[in-house]
């Protein structure tokens, strides 16, 4: 239900805006990930996600719903990443029922190499939305968004 006093297609052309800019940097990010790496934007995020303090131990679900993907295609997605031996999967020991994955020592390597190629192209990408008069707004509230250090 559309909020009091907002006009429908002003929200929908929003959301097409915020779509296009979107899929214009994961396009970029995508492109320099598998020249440099041989990883997908998704293989990326697996990968820095379970490298990070909250993602040593995350259960497939989890993985899931972090990646806004299907259960079918995050098993696949593990898979990949566990054959290549960046990741491993470990069953709980709370929970024997429970798979958790985990960053391999070849993995977090993989994504320290990767992760300036990643932060050099999503910069690349909002330079260049930036310069575009309908994405200007979502770069700038994309700025303020970012802490500052």
């Amino acid at each position: 239900m559309p909020r009091p006093g907002t006009d429908v297609e002003a929200r929908a052309q929003g959301w097409r805006t915020l779509a296009a800019l979107q899929a214009r940097i994961e396009e970029r990010i995508e492109r320099a990930l598998q020249e440099r790496h041989g990883l997908s934007v998704n293989e990326f995020c697996v990968l820095h996600h379970l490298a990070g303090p909250a993602g040593r131990h995350t259960r497939m679900q989890q993985l899931a719903t972090l990646l806004v993907l299907s259960q079918s295609a995050t098993t696949r997605l593990v898979t990949r990443l566990e054959r290549r031996g960046l990741l491993t999967r470990v069953l709980s020991e709370e929970d024997r029922r429970g798979i958790y994955a985990e960053a391999t020592e070849e993995g977090r390597a993989l994504l320290a190499e990767a992760a300036p190629t990643h932060n050099e192209a999503l910069d690349a990408a909002l330079a260049e939305a930036a310069d575009l008069p309908e994405l200007t707004p979502l770069v700038e509230a994309l700025e303020k968004l970012s802490p500052r250090v």
